[in-house]
């Protein structure tokens, strides 16, 4: 078997574009941007366990979320005052205090530099673990984040309820800069090497496989909100306008599955 048959080829295509206020280059996935991907949470979502395990629809839930920073923790302590047990099936648990934390909250692992990093706290139910902002399946509030399931129910984005990583993948936003501080912001699909060495051993993860590929609509244009919160409408406008040009035939996605 020649190393091409063994190793499928995932093939993107880039789009780029100097920013006229910064002293930064944007590029942009334009074959997941183009995609009809979706996320499937409780629609055959096999989520990240070693296993694909579809029918505990835990999706991206099953360890917990990072926050980025304490501005992440602050803004999802200020929503979790709206949040109620109608709302969230382990409120109980979340409203008491843990460790001089409230019940919702866990250390993590420190970071690449050594500093301390706060997750969601876990909750086991019928044996099986996951994030405690995750109403499990048959709970009469809804399956699914109790803090998306709040926001819906007031009326109000679940971005802004919700830690940051929990809205934004599988979207990734990474930044670098050279030598002469010149900035390049990235905007891509979220890999499996994104999650760290545990990502290899996910059973399944979604921009990998066909099945999450089944919007109406391409993503640039379904996950508006969400690249607006990430870049800001301008950027969005110049890049959307660079996704719809006609002279060019865009590659698909996925080209390739294993």
């Amino acid at each position: 078997m020649s190393g091409s048959e063994s190793q499928p080829i995932d093939v993107h295509e880039w789009i780029s574009f100097d920013d006229p206020d910064e002293h930064r280059t944007w590029v942009f996935d334009a074959t997941y941007l183009r995609s009809n991907y979706m996320c499937i949470f409780g629609c055959g979502c096999k989520g990240i366990l070693d296993e694909p395990a579809p029918e505990l629809m835990q999706g991206c839930c099953s360890f917990g979320a990072h926050f980025v920073d304490e501005a992440d923790v602050d803004n999802v302590k200020s929503y979790f005052d709206r949040v109620e047990p109608k709302h969230m099936q382990f409120h109980a648990k979340a409203a008491t205090t843990k460790k001089g934390q409230p019940g919702y909250l866990r250390d993590g692992d420190p970071d690449d530099e050594g500093n301390p990093t706060t997750m969601t706290r876990l909750v086991r139910h019928e044996g099986t673990k996951a994030c405690i902002f995750l109403n499990r399946p048959g709970f009469e509030g809804g399956a699914g984040c109790a803090l998306h399931i709040a926001a819906d129910d007031h009326g109000e984005r679940m971005m802004d309820w919700k830690p940051q990583v929990c809205w934004q993948v599988p979207l990734r936003l990474e930044h670098s800069n050279d030598e002469s501080g010149h900035v390049t912001s990235r905007l891509r699909e979220w890999k499996r090497r994104d999650w760290g060495t545990g990502g290899e051993d996910f059973g399944w993860w979604c921009t990998e496989e066909p099945e999450a590929f089944v919007g109406i609509e391409p993503l640039y244009r379904s996950a508006r909100d969400e690249i607006v919160e990430l870049i800001g409408a301008p950027i969005y406008d110049q890049m959307v306008e660079l996704l719809e040009r006609t002279e060019w035939v865009p590659l698909a996605h996925p080209v390739v599955r294993r």
